[in-house]
């Protein structure tokens, strides 16, 4: 059974991808994305060694994680514009080959500096990966399966979140922190190569000359595009808020067990990166059920994704109310379970608000508003709490977050439906489904 495939510049292009060859595109391109978190994770799982060897403070080691986030949020959306007219495969190749390297260049970092600048670079290898990749994938499958495609992709963030802290801790604690950069860099230099084996932009997209000429660039419009609607506005504040909660988790999970648990770091990265696992696999069900629940009622994406703000800022809270032991690591294991349930919904309603020619540059987008308002923001802004009071109310501000994500979702369903109809006037060829 052969998979409809949009091309770069038309939905309805009669350009046809075989079912194998698009699970095989996505298999490589999550484990891309699973090298890209390995890559920027497995610092997490070190934070206690690298504090104790360079004297570092909880700010310094917060500044580790976020300056990629950091560099995410500010180089993705120039870098996909690029990559939506240069070739998304060429663009992928080269990002992971970067962020390869610069995780190596870690493992030789004999100061704070020399990690910050090579971390640096780790961020601006991964910068537009996830746009550029989830644009990628979700040309190729059918448009019914598009919350469940993005959540499903994006959850190789969490995946690889898991891998980078677990294995990063364990091979830290046999072998010493550089090394555990060192194989972090090994398997995404593997990668890069099957990758270029493998995938090119022929085969996804077809030839140049199937495409024809590149259209002039025009940021005006692009950027009309790009924020055309309140709702799709909504979207991207949202999503990003309700990510501050796992940004700030990941990051700090492993220090909390340490501080709080006294767990030994390859203990701490184990079982951190077990609740991370669980926010991975939280991510995948939550997407599946969102196409679900919305197949006949596209505005019902809306309340779903409010559903999982509200259930996550309740559980978290709870657990962290509780004293330490295991009821407490139960509650969070449910709250963190939907913490980036609304990747899901987020990631469909761009989608089908914009034209799919520039499908990588409003991911970029999307993920401008996730690093700056989430991933960036978490990991920094808790650690600079935790610095003045203490990482468990650190913790439980972050928490609170998704009270400013439900504001903004509900904001945003006010207006989807008329900016549905609006959009259909705008990209009669590009029209949203009505259930989609």
């Amino acid at each position: 059974m052969a998979i409809h495939a949009p091309h770069p510049s038309d939905d309805s292009a009669a350009l046809r991808v075989t079912r194998p060859y698009a699970w095989l595109v996505f298999a490589l391109t999550f484990g891309l994305l699973i090298s890209d978190y390995m890559s920027r994770q497995v610092l997490n799982a070190v934070f206690p060694l690298l504090k104790a060897e360079w004297m570092l403070s909880d700010k310094q080691l917060g500044s580790l994680s976020s300056i990629v986030a950091l560099l995410v949020g500010t180089l993705t959306f120039p870098l996909s514009v690029v990559a939506d007219r240069w070739g998304r495969v060429k663009s992928i190749i080269l990002m992971a080959t970067l962020w390869s390297v610069a995780t190596a260049a870690c493992a030789l970092a004999a100061s704070f500096d020399q990690m910050f600048w090579a971390r640096f670079f780790v961020g601006v290898g991964e910068a537009a990966y996830g746009s550029v990749g989830v644009a990628l994938v979700v040309s190729l499958f059918p448009q019914h399966l598009r919350a469940t495609i993005v959540s499903a992709f994006m959850a190789g963030g969490a995946f690889g979140s898991v891998l980078g802290m677990a294995l990063g801790g364990l091979i830290a604690a046999q072998f010493g922190w550089r090394w555990a950069f060192g194989a972090m860099a090994g398997f995404g230099c593997l990668l890069v190569v099957l990758y270029f084996l493998t995938v090119s932009d022929r085969k996804t997209y077809g030839t140049r000359a199937d495409k024809g000429p590149l259209p002039a660039f025009n940021l005006k419009g692009l950027l009309k595009d790009l924020f055309a609607s309140r709702s799709i506005i909504c979207a991207y504040i949202g999503s990003g808020l309700q990510l501050f909660v796992l940004a700030s988790f990941m990051a700090w999970l492993p220090s909390f067990l340490n501080r709080y648990y006294a767990m030994e770091t390859a203990r701490a990265g184990v079982v951190a990166a077990i609740f991370v696992l669980i926010g991975a696999v939280g991510m995948i069900v939550c997407g599946n059920l969102t196409d679900r629940l919305s197949q006949r009622d596209p505005e019902r994406k809306w309340w779903v994704a409010i559903s999982y703000c509200v259930v996550t800022f309740v559980l978290i809270g709870i657990a962290l109310s509780l004293p330490v032991g295991t009821p407490q690591l139960v509650v969070l294991g449910f709250g963190l379970f939907l913490s980036a349930g609304t990747t899901g919904p987020a990631g469909a309603i761009v989608t089908n608000l914009t034209p799919s020619p520039i499908h990588a540059t409003a991911f970029a987008t999307l993920t401008l508003f996730n690093n700056f308002l989430g991933l960036a923001a978490g990991p920094y802004i808790t650690g600079v709490i935790a610095d003045s009071l203490d990482l468990l109310t650190a913790l439980r501000v972050a928490g609170a977050i998704p009270v400013l994500a439900i504001a903004a979702f509900l904001v945003g369903r006010l207006s989807y439906h008329k900016d549905v109809e609006a959009y259909r006037v705008r990209h009669p060829a590009n029209s949203a489904p009505s259930a989609a």
